[in-house]
């Protein structure tokens, strides 16, 4: 199962799994869910494995935004693997946690780099000079190159280690680049202007990477396009492709799965992670994924009043703070049955 949510699942457990911090090589043996070539790896990085486990919870965040109206929420578990079966099996849904996880790592693993937490990095000194357009490259560049490079060889190296690549290996490795890519395609320039009086005499720029939850959003694009691929042996190499001939091949940036997903609709204790939908909020009004009649997939729904407290007439006072008033209202709250 995905070894950065494993991590992430050691490090938030209760006691006694806790860790605070993963300072030494002696904790790099502890962690459950390591292969070998990763204990050795945290045991080189260690300085860069607090970062590991930001970024970790950073794609748990990020997939229960994402999925929050959806039958499956990316709920987690206190055991292992965090998010149950689900992420076991080859589904649109495991492909999303490959890629979100993979690029989680690669994400705060480079701001380490360039807030100057790290020894080993820093600013990408690749960036200087005078650019196309004029401008002077100046700042810190964020070192997307060092992350992406991490987040390949600590992530990737479960699915290399298996030999002869079976179909999942493939369609892991797969989505981890992707999940990669859908930061590296929305790196951006950010510019300040020097002169008098803010006029823009002088601009110097530097290179930073998107917003997470940009990339998040990409990613949950992605996987609402995905494609269902299978294997094939194309002279002596395997390959995913289409498993519908009429469909265009998958890009490198694309999420591909290997099977349909369950329906999500029911609780299954077999199952670790199908938690189903009963209890869950649904939107009364909506035809989408989170109204009622889908999320609660046909069982009806009960609908009570519930009181909300929000912040209301809220007034900016000089110098320098908002006031507000809490107000209470009576609201219609639906559950799935």
């Amino acid at each position: 199962h995905c070894v950065v949510i494993s991590l992430v699942a050691y490090l938030i457990l209760p006691s006694p799994f806790f860790v605070s911090l993963i300072n030494d090589e002696e904790t790099c043996e502890r962690l459950r869910g390591l292969i070998h070539k990763q204990v050795q790896i945290c045991k080189r990085s260690v300085e860069v494995m607090d970062a590991v486990r930001h970024g970790a919870q950073l794609a748990i965040d990020e997939c229960q935004f994402q999925f929050r109206n959806r039958r499956w929420n990316c709920s987690t578990l206190e055991t292992m693997p965090v998010f149950g079966k689900v992420v076991t099996q080859g589904t649109r849904e495991a492909a999303f946690v490959y890629a979100i996880s993979a690029a989680s790592v690669a994400f705060a693993v480079t701001r380490a780099c360039s807030s100057g937490e790290l020894e080993k990095c820093g600013c990408d000194h690749n960036v200087h000079g005078v650019s196309p357009e004029g401008f002077q490259w100046s700042g810190c560049s964020d070192n997307i190159a060092y992350g992406v490079a991490f987040s390949q060889s600590f992530v990737d190296v479960r699915e290399r280690s298996k030999g002869q690549s079976p179909s999942r290996a493939l369609m892991n490795l797969h989505n981890n680049e992707a999940g990669r890519k859908a930061i590296l395609s929305h790196m951006r320039v950010e510019c300040k202007c020097h002169g008098v009086s803010g006029s823009c005499e002088v601009k110097t720029c530097w290179k930073a990477m998107p917003p997470f939850r940009k990339v998040g959003n990409a990613i949950k694009e992605k996987f609402d396009g995905a494609t269902e691929v299978e294997q094939r042996k194309v002279g002596t190499t395997k390959v995913l492709v289409p498993r519908n001939s009429q469909f265009k091949p998958h890009t490198d940036e694309d999420l591909v799965y290997l099977e349909p997903s369950p329906d999500f609709c029911d609780h299954d204790p077999r199952t670790p992670g199908m938690l189903g939908t009963a209890g869950r909020q649904c939107n009364r009004t909506s035809k989408a994924i989170d109204g009622c009649e889908l999320m609660c997939c046909g069982r009806g729904f009960q609908t009570e009043e519930v009181e909300v407290v929000d912040r209301c007439s809220c007034k900016f006072h000089w110098c320098c703070y908002v006031k507000c008033k809490q107000c209470r209202k009576m609201v219609e709250m639906h559950t799935c049955r």
